[in-house]
């Protein structure tokens, strides 16, 4: 295979109960029939409210398994659960290893590994990342194990969460800990991603489109499927629109399309539950 075609979708937040959503997921499987890519990957927050409702979580299984391509996903806040940081109080919903496991019975699995076109496409759980429990663990042996048969090839990282705002030495902050890879696994798998040939790294989770070179690593936050989140609630990092993103890979290069699906909207998180419910 000399192209590889990708379709990046991130917090498409679906439930059954919140139909704007599930139009603006209509509207992106329209685009991906139109387009069909080899693969789709969802890079978290699939569901709306994973920990509380499971109904959440097979509603979106459900609408992601009628994708007319096949589909990858990862875990995000939305759906196990969020890590503890350094600075900051404990989230009031932790990423534990029960949420983890009901997430598996329903999506499936929550890291993964697969080659295409000469690149090596790698998918981390990234919520369970400093939280302690076995899983965490588990996953940084299984990376190490994976990173060891890479044998050259360019890799692309995909996670829920960015690794960081601009560049690896970003402090911590208490207002912006739970926004990035926590530390100290975000330096952990740095100096792991350190020995490859790291080019791209795919994100979402901030709900904004954003897309920056540091190094010799282009850094992709996908913004939300679903909705934006007024800046009352959130400052303006990139920009804040529904969308999704395509890429085009290469051995040795890619491409990167920003799109926005026809009938998308920008729905508004305070239209769409009211002014005081959180996310991200």
């Amino acid at each position: 295979m000399t192209e590889f075609r990708l379709t990046q979708i991130s917090d498409t937040h679906l439930a059954r109960r919140l139909q704007k959503l599930t139009d603006n997921f209509h509207r992106v499987s329209e685009h991906i029939d139109a387009t069909r890519p080899d693969i789709v990957i969802n890079s978290g927050d699939i569901s709306f409210d994973g920990p509380t409702s499971r109904s959440d979580l097979e509603f979106a299984k459900e609408l992601h398994d009628a994708l007319p391509v096949p589909c990858r996903h990862l875990p995000g806040n939305h759906d196990i659960g969020d890590n503890p940081t350094a600075v900051g109080p404990v989230p009031k919903q932790p990423a534990t290893e029960k949420e983890r496991q009901n997430y598996l019975s329903v999506i499936g699995e929550d890291r993964w590994r697969f080659d295409a076109a000469g690149w090596s496409f790698i998918g981390l759980n990234s919520l369970i990342m400093n939280t302690g429990i076995e899983s965490e663990a588990e996953q940084f042996g299984w990376l190490a194990s994976e990173l060891a048969r890479i044998n050259g090839r360019p890799v692309a990282l995909f996670l829920h969460k960015p690794l960081y705002l601009n560049t690896p030495d970003d402090p911590e902050t208490e207002g912006t800990a739970i926004r990035y890879v926590p530390q100290p696994r975000r330096r952990s798998l740095i100096e792991m991603f350190s020995a490859v040939d790291l080019r791209l790294v795919a994100s979402g989770h901030v709900h904004q489109r954003r897309d920056f070179t540091y190094g010799h690593t282009r850094h992709v936050w996908a913004p939300s499927a679903g909705f934006i989140i007024p800046d009352r609630m959130q400052e303006v990092i990139g920009t804040k629109e529904v969308g999704l993103v395509e890429y085009r890979f290469q051995p040795d290069a890619f491409e990167v399309r920003h799109v926005r699906a026809p009938g998308q909207t920008d729905v508004d998180l305070d239209s769409l539950i009211g002014r005081k419910s959180r996310s991200g």
